[in-house]
């Protein structure tokens, strides 16, 4: 308050046409050369000011569009991007069950063949054996056969004389001589 009544008290003092000039001491500067400085700066800066804020308004709305823009895009492509995860995944998940169904499907296979290996191997071997067991038999038989003929005709060589040769001749002219009578 007393810096206004003492400007009003002062004013009687002021000379009517001194010199025009703005205060540059702070502690002394007047009122009215504030108000004059204010209202200058603000009738030619409103337009400048104005458009300074207009501008940076809608270069701040355009970066604001285009952030939204990027944020939906990016919302999109991320959307896009876990749909195609999941049909990787349901891909990946195909493949590996495939997989070891397929690889099921060989175990499987490889036993199989195995099992009609081994069963053919068996199946072999014991045609071997079995020929070989006959072929021993056979041989054996053949032995036993030629060892009994030759027991045989041994015994006969032992026992055969002149006079049951000729016995034995006999009788089997008399068969013949029966045989043809039959036949006649």
């Amino acid at each position: 308050m007393r810096i206004v009544n003492g400007f009003l008290i002062s004013s009687n003092h002021w000379p009517l046409a001194g010199s025009v000039g703005l205060n540059t001491n702070i502690l002394e500067i007047n009122i009215i050369n504030l108000g004059v400085v204010l209202a200058v700066l603000f009738y030619f800066g409103k337009g400048v000011l104005s458009n300074l804020l207009n501008n940076r308004k809608r270069t701040i709305l355009s970066t604001i569009r285009d952030a939204e823009e990027r944020y939906e895009e990016a919302t999109d492509k991320l959307k896009q991007a876990r749909s195609r995860l999941q049909q990787a995944k349901g891909k990946a998940e195909d493949i590996r069950s495939n997989g070891l169904a397929q690889m099921e499907k060989e175990k499987q296979d490889l036993i199989d063949a195995a099992d009609g290996d081994s069963k053919r191997l068996e199946e072999s071997k014991n045609y071997t054996i079995r020929f070989e067991e006959q072929r021993a038999i056979e041989q054996v038989r053949q032995e036993v056969s030629r060892l009994a003929l030759e027991r045989a005709l041994e015994s006969l060589k032992n026992r055969l004389n002149v006079e049951l040769q000729s016995r034995m001749i006999d009788y089997h002219i008399g068969l013949f001589r029966a045989m043809e009578k039959l036949i006649d």
